[in-house]
């Protein structure tokens, strides 16, 4: 992936945050599906989630994803935790919620979703890039010329 005027990083991880980003309602659109295996031959994939409605393992069926279970009190800090140990600085992470915040710093490449359910405005704020759809946010990634439009200085 090329950032203009920091040249190109090597993107070996992509962190996704489940319900209200990737996951509506526990559902994940087969459009967000198709790209995520268009993805998942570029990058490793991995799903971070509490899995509170308990339906993550039935919609990544078949998905090429690592499903991480979130189990302790402060989700924010297992998600940084667990970006770091990916190395941050190639990962690129994608959220919306106010638990979201420290990974999408963290991460080489910080995109926040604001989708049906809003998004939090500290993960707005620790954000490279802002989208109104998981598709887009994904598609950024894949397209080369609008990472260099969206992030040129």
């Amino acid at each position: 992936m090329e950032i203009p005027g920091e040249g190109v990083i090597e993107i070996t991880d992509l962190v996704l945050d489940f319900n209200g980003t990737i996951a509506k309602d526990g559902h994940i659109h087969n459009k967000v599906k198709d790209t995520l295996h268009l993805l998942g031959k570029k990058v490793t994939l991995h799903v971070l989630t509490a899995d509170t409605r308990g339906d993550v393992e039935r919609a990544t069926q078949r998905l090429p994803v690592r499903v991480q279970k979130l189990a302790g009190e402060n989700t924010s800090e297992e998600k940084v935790s667990f970006v770091r140990s990916l190395g941050s600085d190639h990962v690129v992470a994608i959220g919306n919620g106010f638990n979201d915040r420290l990974m999408l710093k963290e991460a080489r490449l910080g995109l926040c979703v604001i989708g049906e359910e809003g998004a939090a405005t500290e993960a707005l704020l620790a954000s490279d890039v802002v989208f109104t759809s998981v598709l887009d946010a994904l598609r950024f990634i894949l397209k080369p010329l609008r990472h260099r439009a969206t992030l040129r200085a």
